[in-house]
């Protein structure tokens, strides 16, 4: 096995003496994505992320692999299509073991927008887009059967409601394993790498990048043919530096999730509620003991790395709970965790209200050929990607194979067979570690052996994975681990605090901190939660 550190050295030397066929600059899910779907063609990649891996907005979603039913209220026909394609796919073929079958309850009162009839109609056209690949049809209920199903539903003007199905995923896991099949395939990925400057030939073609590891502050020019700027929410700051003239292409919206006890919510299934004032169609939704409320939708404006969640957020979010489930009566002391995520939207022609945005995604190219995403979602990440290598391909003129990410499996989806059920909480470090890993849990066994104890009491993770992160899926940082590895920093009362200093001792096992380093880990790791 390769040190952590021997495997940034050997990355980084590669970074400054080859000239890579493709450039990928951005490491969340659109990022993995293209440099998983370029080395699967026989294209030489490579890939750096001024952060940790999906660290952005693709740790920060609903954690949900959606048809966007919600979309057919907008006319986005398209989007619904491509997104029901798209999760069939992942759900059965490529990540079935990180995209799980949802059940979700949709309550309809007598003052809401949509009436329940044209509910109804909604969800059988939302079936047909799928072209009938949904876990099971959507069904109707009367008011009683939904009082059944969710007896802490608020009950007054309560007319009835409708099951329908969708998927719930772990985004951050779900990037980091594109990520991993990249760099097994051949891909140069690393984080912690920002992009200072780009450079251009003779004849105004982007030619080289200039890029800084922000752990050992070295820098080195990368040379390749073809330049990906999938950035998310800093993509006009990466236009900037191809063209300081460019005109900004997008409008962020900020979505705002706050984590519960389940127990303390009372729903069984994913509940559709909605928000307290504005009637945004938002999700209540299971996360083994948690529920998980959101997402808010405000334009935002300003530094992408300082998005928070502030008290009218939570307050929004409070209000809009106690009102779908009035026995709740949670306060923000009942609030486990809370973050803030943007969308990287592209910027309508007219002023629109935020959730009238469209969704789809927007694919553009500089006159140096820089090939840049403006918008996309978690769900058709896929199709995104596919649709930008062939982009890359067509102007570097280079032969390749056809795309072959819709038949290839993701590294740990060998032998899971889709709607494997677990039990909540996990009944042994098996299960808990094929729930997380799928086929990849073999892997830990010789870390077991070294490390088998779990990290706490109340929590399922273990000490073998701490070392697992770092020996096998590039964490270098606290943050890292306890945050997108392992999401003790969301799932946690106290957000990992209570096991940060043990985690940053094991971590330091691997990566050679001496006490002062693991201190200044956990110090930095409390006061980003602090900031957040």
């Amino acid at each position: 096995m390769v040190a952590p550190f021997d495997y940034r050295d050997v990355t980084w030397e590669r970074l400054g003496e080859e000239v890579f066929d493709l450039l990928v600059i951005g490491g969340g899910i659109n990022g993995a994505g293209v440099a998983r779907d370029a080395v699967l063609r026989g294209m030489s990649v490579a890939l750096v992320e001024k952060g940790d891996f999906a660290c952005g907005t693709s740790s920060r979603s609903s954690k949900l692999i959606h048809g966007g039913v919600r979309y057919l209220e907008h006319g986005d026909i398209a989007l619904v299509l491509e997104a029901c394609r798209e999760r069939d796919l992942l759900r059965t073929r490529i990540a079935p073991h990180l995209v799980r079958a949802q059940r979700f309850l949709f309550p309809v009162y007598d003052n809401d927008p949509t009436p329940l009839w044209q509910l109804r109609l909604g969800l059988l056209a939302y079936d047909a887009l799928a072209v009938f690949r949904n876990v099971d049809h959507h069904r109707g209920l009367d008011r009683k059967q939904v009082r059944e199903r969710e007896p802490a539903l608020l009950v007054d003007g309560l007319v009835g409601g409708a099951l329908y199905y969708d998927c719930a995923t772990d985004d951050a896991r779900l990037t980091l394993e594109n990520m991993l099949a990249a760099r097994s395939g051949g891909a140069a990925v690393l984080n912690y790498v920002e992009l200072q400057a780009l450079e251009k030939d003779s004849a105004g073609r982007l030619a080289a990048a200039l890029v800084c590891d922000r752990i050992t502050r070295r820098s080195v020019r990368v040379r390749a043919r073809s330049f990906v700027n999938v950035t998310g929410p800093w993509l006009d700051v990466i236009r900037k530096l191809d063209d300081g003239g460019a005109p900004p292409r997008l409008k962020v919206t900020k979505g705002v999730h706050a984590v519960f006890e389940r127990a303390r919510i009372g729903n069984n299934d994913a509940v559709v509620i909605r928000g307290a004032g504005d009637d945004r169609v938002m999700f209540a939704i299971p996360w083994q003991d948690r529920t998980l409320v959101g997402t808010t939708d405000t334009y935002y404006e300003g530094d992408p790395g300082a998005v928070s969640v502030n008290a009218d957020d939570i307050d929004y979010l409070l209000a809009t709970v106690n009102r779908a489930f009035p026995s709740a009566d949670v306060t923000a002391a009942d609030v486990v965790s809370s973050y803030a995520g943007l969308r990287p939207l592209v910027a309508p022609e007219d002023e629109l209200d935020e959730s009238a945005v469209s969704r789809e995604d927007s694919i553009f190219e500089s006159p140096a050929g820089l090939i840049s995403l403006g918008g996309g979602k978690l769900t058709t990440h896929r199709h995104v990607a596919e649709r930008m290598v062939d982009l890359a391909v067509a102007r570097s003129g280079r032969r390749t194979v056809p795309c072959r990410t819709a038949r290839v499996p993701l590294p740990g989806a060998g032998g899971i067979r889709p709607g494997e059920v677990y039990s909540d909480p996990p009944a042994s470090n098996e299960e808990h570690l094929r729930r997380r890993y799928g086929a990849l849990a073999g892997e830990l066994g010789g870390l077991m052996a070294e490390r088998g104890g779990r990290l706490a009491d109340d929590v399922c993770d273990l000490e073998a994975e701490v070392l697992y992160a770092v020996d096998c899926e590039m964490a270098v940082g606290l943050e890292d681990v306890l945050a997108r590895r392992l999401h003790l920093g969301l799932r946690s009362r106290g957000r990992g605090a209570g096991v940060a200093t043990r985690v940053a001792t094991l971590m330091g096992e691997r990566l050679g901190w001496d006490a002062d380093e693991q201190a200044r880990q956990v110090e930095s790791y409390l006061t980003t939660l602090l900031s957040r």
